[in-house]
């Protein structure tokens, strides 16, 4: 009865799901979801009996057209054409649209992938103001095992920007190439028969340089935001789900458990394993919307939030390869600058996870999709058309 009903809602049988498959198509769509099933996770436990607000009805929003790309559409098409799971919408702190594919509720928890790295941006902020982070300092007097790897002569700056120089392709589609193993080492893909078992911190410590030095262009490079993790393991003397827990999900008022992935060794995966429910993505969201405050509470330092929101180079985002569809964009501290006059800025994840912020038009959107293909220029480009529209709206 219960895989009979499963394969109703889903289309599939539960056993069809893999872990050498649970990214792809039509698979993805029930994995997102139950990523604690697939990969080993580390509970990130949220503030005990705080109650979710009711849903709000997206009939209004779904309804409505937009002029994107020239195009009359609706928005109802656009979360069809972006494979969308999940969609919230809030504006000046209330939540005032929500939209769910089948089988999704307030209570489900998805996989974030890269959009996890703005929230290690966040925790990385939150040491600085401590006083047990110093973003100028090198990694290895945080992370010593890293000293014979790229990252031997790397700052924590240069981490937190993308801007270190790795001999690391992130190609997404290549099973044999140096993604793959990274893959491998954080258990997104099962070992292959006869290779030893690697750990996260055993990959890092194995990269190379690349051509140039550290603080040259924007270069995307997960791995990063890996080394960022475990500078923030070290520097705050928590386990990374400890940290989160204590110093963000709880004093935020988050209301689901949220989980991060982790290696055989246990090491949490902060550049792309983190799960939660999209409203509590939103309430990340509207604490950058307010600067770090919430609720007459300072969780981040101001400047922080002020130089996330504005710093970092132009010159070294013209020179990356992103600038083809973010021409005026930055990177700082995890975070996208769009460059537009509302000065918006946004997380992104593979698949179509979104955390988008706009400070001047009081609005957020958080957005979880299982698009089939990991990363597409056209789809990025109509989401973000679909946000500013959104946000647009009176």
């Amino acid at each position: 009865m219960i895989s009979s009903r499963f394969e109703t809602d889903y289309g599939f049988r539960r056993d069809s799901v893999r872990h050498d498959n649970w990214r792809e198509a039509p698979w993805n769509v029930w994995a997102f979801r139950h990523v604690h099933e697939i990969i080993p996770t580390a509970r990130i436990p949220a503030t005990p009996g705080l109650a979710e607000e009711p849903k709000v009805s997206a009939d209004a929003l779904s309804e409505h057209e937009l002029v994107v790309h020239g195009e009359r559409r609706t928005v109802a098409s656009i979360l069809r054409r972006t494979s969308t799971d999940a969609i919230t919408v809030m504006r000046a702190g209330r939540f005032v649209a929500d939209f769910h594919a089948p089988n999704f509720t307030l209570q489900s928890r998805h996989i974030l992938f890269s959009a996890s790295k703005s929230v290690a941006g966040l925790l990385a902020g939150m040491l600085v103001g401590d006083g047990l982070l110093d973003p100028d300092a090198p990694v290895t007097q945080y992370v010593p095992e890293l000293v014979r790897s790229a990252f031997g002569d790397a700052s924590v700056r240069h981490v937190l920007d993308m801007r270190t120089s790795l001999a690391f392709n992130e190609d997404y589609l290549d099973s044999n190439g140096i993604y793959a193993r990274y893959r491998r080492a954080g258990l997104l893909d099962p070992r292959r028969e006869g290779e030893p078992p690697e750990t996260v911190i055993d990959l890092l410590a194995s990269l190379t340089k690349g051509a140039g030095e550290h603080g040259g262009p924007f270069h995307y490079c997960s791995p990063n935001s890996d080394v960022l993790g475990l500078v923030i393991e070290r520097a705050s003397g928590q386990r990374y789900a400890d940290f989160a827990a204590t110093r963000l999900w709880q004093p935020l008022g988050l209301r689901q458990d949220g989980c991060v992935t982790v290696d055989i060794a246990g090491t949490a995966r902060s550049g792309g394993g983190l799960c939660m429910t999209v409203r509590d993505l939103a309430r990340i969201g509207e604490l950058v919307r307010l600067g770090g405050m919430i609720d007459g509470r300072r969780l981040i330092p101001a400047d922080w939030m002020t130089d996330t929101l504005t710093g970092g180079s132009a010159e070294a985002w013209r020179q990356g390869k992103f600038s083809s569809w973010l021409p005026n964009g930055k990177y700082r501290n995890k975070w996208y600058q769009v460059g537009n006059v509302s000065g918006a800025c946004f997380a992104i994840g593979i698949h179509g996870q979104w955390l988008y912020v706009d400070p001047r038009r009081e609005t957020v959107i958080a957005k979880f999709s299982s698009q089939p293909d990991p990363t597409s220029d056209e789809l990025k480009l109509l989401n973000l058309a679909l946000f500013e529209a959104i946000a647009a709206m009176t």
